[in-house]
């Protein structure tokens, strides 16, 4: 079996590893911009799509367009709305589970 015909639903392994390796980075970005840098790879993956989450919540409620998004196989992935969302949603993490001293 090849790993490049290996699909589900006409979405391939390959595209399946772009997308969290675009996910990883946008997380590993949203970290750094609020500085708080917790887990590894596996966290910043999920940030990435948390981040999305969040950050096309926030746009559809203000009203603003998608901006920088990639298209695998039909599935938009938006770069900008995620990065702002995860580092929205680490900075929340961060104040809520911020260690007293």
């Amino acid at each position: 079996m090849d790993g490049t015909t290996w699909a589900v639903g006409g979405f391939g392994f390959w595209d399946f590893v772009l997308l969290l390796l675009i996910a990883g980075v946008c997380g590993a970005v949203g970290q750094a911009i609020t500085g708080v840098s917790r887990g590894g790879c596996v966290v910043s993956i999920a940030l990435g799509f948390i981040g999305a989450l969040v950050g096309m919540w926030l746009a559809r409620m203000l009203g603003l367009p998608e901006l920088l998004t990639i298209s695998i196989r039909g599935t938009r992935f938006p770069i900008l709305w995620s990065i702002i969302g995860s580092a929205l949603f680490v900075a929340v993490i961060s104040l809520i589970t911020r260690s007293r001293r």
